[in-house]
């Protein structure tokens, strides 16, 4: 998804999920160097591993799956923060209220990856 190589529009829209996925790792990984410089170095790969797509449908998919993936790392990551008695602690925001993770039960886990794709 590159901006250069689609319309105005489409350009501005790109460069919006960017930048909206860009600050949200900014605002979750603020005091973490490293989460800070590999997730930049993520977003940018994604994006340039999409430069040369140009169908109008499958930019709204990947400009959909990048904001989709902002509101995850806005509402769904907290970084834990090593605190004076050498513990970690994890301190939610108000982004992180209400947030919900459907996480598959141990049955599902189990099942061997064919029967799954039935």
């Amino acid at each position: 998804m590159v901006v250069g190589s689609v319309g105005g529009g489409a350009a501005r829209e790109v460069l919006s999920a960017y930048r909206t996925l860009l600050r949200a790792t900014r605002k979750t990984f603020a005091e973490d160097t490293l989460m800070l410089t590999q997730s930049a170095m993520e977003v940018r790969k994604k994006f340039e591993e999409n430069r040369e797509v140009s169908s109008e449908a499958e930019l709204r998919r990947l400009v959909d799956e990048a904001r989709e993936a902002a509101q995850f790392i806005s509402t769904m990551i907290v970084q834990a923060k090593l605190n004076s008695r050498g513990g970690f602690e994890v301190k939610p925001s108000k982004e992180h209220a209400g947030a919900t993770l459907e996480i598959p039960s141990e049955e599902i886990l189990s099942e061997p990856t064919r029967e799954r794709k039935r």
